[in-house]
C-alpha cells in the first residue's frame, strides 16, 4: 500500500497543486517559478525517497514569500494526509549531514503537536534572488501544518548555498526515517493510543 495525497489551494497569492509519495522512489516534478527554491524541493525529494509533483502559481511580482510558505503549507498537509492514523511508522527520525564545510543535524517527532526549534544562521540575506529567510519560513510552514515538531541545528557552516542544501537533504533523510514503517511496532507508537490530537 503507497502512502500518497493529493493537495490544492487556491488564494489570491497562491494556487498550488500538489501529489505526495512518502513510498515512492525520489522523483521530483514540476515547478514553483522559484529556481533555487525548485532545487532544494529536488534535494528534499530525492533524499526523502518521496515522489513529489508540485505547480506553483503565485505572486512573484510581490516577492517569493507566499509561493515558499505556502507550498510548506501544502507540503505539510500532504504529509499529515498521507501517514493517516500513523500506525506502524517509526514516528521519529534524527539525521546528521555533512555539506563540504557545513555539518547539519535535524530530528522529527511526528507526534500531532506542532513546535519548530531553527538554530540555522545564514551568513547574508540572499542565496542569488532567493531570501535565505525564506528557508526558516518555508519549514515552520511545513512543520505547522505536518502536526510535528522539528529541530535544526547547523553545527558550523560558512557557505549560505551548503548551509540550505544541508538542512533540506538532512530533513528528508530523517523524515524518511520518521515515516518508515517498523515491522515490530503494527500499532500507533505512543502510550496515549493515538497521535493526532
Amino acid at each position: 500500500m503507497t502512502r500518497t495525497a493529493k493537495i490544492e489551494r487556491d488564494t489570491t497569492e497562491t494556487k498550488i497543486k500538489l501529489e505526495l509519495n512518502l513510498d515512492g522512489s525520489g522523483n521530483f516534478s514540476g515547478s514553483t517559478g522559484v529556481g533555487f527554491f525548485d532545487h532544494m524541493l529536488q534535494l528534499f525529494t530525492r533524499h526523502g525517497c518521496f515522489d513529489l509533483n508540485v505547480e506553483v502559481d503565485g505572486d512573484l511580482h510581490v516577492d517569493q514569500h507566499h509561493t515558499v510558505e505556502d507550498t510548506g503549507i501544502c507540503i505539510g498537509q500532504a504529509i499529515r494526509e498521507a501517514i493517516g492514523d500513523k500506525k506502524g511508522i517509526r514516528r521519529y527520525g534524527h539525521f546528521t549531514l555533512p555539506m563540504e564545510e557545513t555539518l547539519c543535524s535535524t530530528v522529527w517527532d511526528l507526534s500531532g503537536r506542532y513546535y519548530l526549534v531553527f538554530n540555522a544562521p545564514f551568513t547574508t540575506e540572499k542565496i542569488g534572488e532567493f531570501d535565505t529567510e525564506l528557508v526558516e519560513d518555508f519549514w515552520q510552514a511545513l512543520a505547522a501544518n505536518a502536526l510535528c515538531n522539528f529541530h535544526v541545528n547547523i553545527h558550523y557552516g560558512r557557505n549560505n548555498h551548503h548551509i540550505s542544501e544541508a538542512i533540506f537533504k538532512c530533513a528528508a533523510r530523517s523524515l524518511r526515517m520518521a515515516v518508515e514503517l517498523d515491522p515490530r511496532s503494527p500499532g500507533v507508537p505512543s502510550t496515549k493510543g493515538t497521535l493526532n490530537s
